[in-house]
């Protein structure tokens, strides 16, 4: 699911990644969305706040938000980084950028019990959370040559309506990649859905323990290739 790069990569192993990190984000925005009020998988939003603080002289709020949406940033260029540094055809290159928003997922849990809604420990979790995100966001687009975006719908949203209307253009395109890609586009949409109707029932009956769903989700990421790879030697090994 991960260990394929860019060129290497194929629809299967494109739709696996996209449903199971959407359904990541998905939770993660509804469940931090509930927790803290904010939305913490883009930063979209974040730009409007941001101005409307500006113009209201509301410099304090101002400043937590352009922290948000610097960690979102700098979420996406460690991620990043240590692809680019370990190397993007190493087989676990994706391995620090997933632990770290395992950890993060896990902090949140932990401490948000004890979270009493006051602006420093909201701009710490909602903060940690965009972190993660731009981890996330930076790390599925790499590995996917940029044909994965998990983390927000609009890009997708628009990219699914361009490939709609040129599948009954007249045009002469290639058809069959053309539904793989919109097919793609739909199993984003649907397990973010997914993910933040899940996300916002488990927050609604648990509190900040519906955070571990999320990270089981990427425990399973993080080891389905290592362990298909153990299985395929295994099932070799018994054929001799």
């Amino acid at each position: 699911m991960l260990k394929h790069l860019g060129s290497k990569r194929n629809y299967i192993h494109n739709a696996k990644l996209a449903a199971l990190l959407s359904l990541t984000a998905g939770f993660v925005n509804a469940a931090g969305f509930l927790a803290f009020a904010i939305l913490t998988t883009n930063v979209t939003g974040h730009a409007a706040l941001f101005a409307e603080q500006i113009a209201g002289k509301q410099w304090e709020a101002a400043r937590v938000i352009a922290l948000w949406m610097f960690l979102f940033l700098f979420g996406a260029f460690i991620s990043s980084l240590c692809i680019s540094t370990i190397g993007k055809n190493k087989r676990y290159s994706y391995t620090i950028p997933i632990l770290l928003e395992l950890v993060i997922l896990v902090f949140v849990a932990i401490l948000g019990k004890s979270y009493d809604h006051s602006l420093v420990w909201k701009e710490i979790f909602a903060g940690s959370l965009l972190f993660g995100m731009g981890l996330q966001n930076a790390l599925v687009t790499m590995i996917s040559g940029s044909v994965i975006r998990t983390t927000h719908l609009t890009g997708t949203f628009t990219d699914l309506g361009i490939e709609l209307a040129q599948l009954f253009s007249k045009d002469k395109i290639d058809r069959m990649a053309m539904i793989s890609r919109i097919k793609l586009r739909i199993v984003i949409i649907l397990f973010f859905m997914v993910g933040a109707l899940t996300g916002a029932y488990t927050f609604g009956l648990v509190g900040f323990n519906a955070f571990y769903a999320p990270v089981v989700v990427l425990i399973y990421v993080l080891l389905y290739d290592i362990f298909r790879i153990k299985i395929k030697y295994f099932y070799r090994s018994m054929s001799r």
